[in-house]
């Protein structure tokens, strides 16, 4: 075969292969900013934009409705138990007028004392390592 048909046949491939869209994670309803969210009163950032991950959260994730980082996690690298990212969603919604929640503590406190409803929403589910 000559070195003509050779290249002829790898600009085929090379061109039909660049028209082949790229496979992407699905994405949670959200997307984060550099900061996602609050662990143990500190805040923290993504590395990398989140990806659905339904029925597989390990490492308690609290959505706090009507905070403007609404995000709180239980975990964060360097913690025990820190699974890097997988994160169990649950949703926090107020009962009483709300306040600053950044920590599970103050999370698991408020919905101890009525002040919150927790919900669990495993379809929510998502994968996103974070850094202090």
């Amino acid at each position: 075969m000559s070195i003509k048909w050779l290249g002829l046949i790898a600009l085929v491939f090379v061109s039909s292969v660049a028209v082949i869209p790229t496979a992407q994670a699905a994405r949670p309803g959200f997307v984060f900013p550099d900061i996602c969210c609050y662990y143990d009163d500190a805040l923290v950032r993504t590395v990398v934009p989140p990806a659905a991950l339904p029925n597989e959260g390990r490492d308690n994730f609290y959505a706090v409705v009507g905070q403007t980082i609404f995000g709180v996690v239980a975990v964060a690298p360097g913690a025990p138990g820190y699974h890097g990212g997988h994160w169990a969603f649950h949703s926090v919604t107020w009962n009483v007028a709300p306040h600053l929640l950044t920590s599970e503590a103050a999370i698991l406190a408020a919905a101890a004392a009525g002040d919150v409803t927790i919900t669990r929403h495993p379809e929510n589910d998502f994968l996103c390592p974070i850094q202090p």
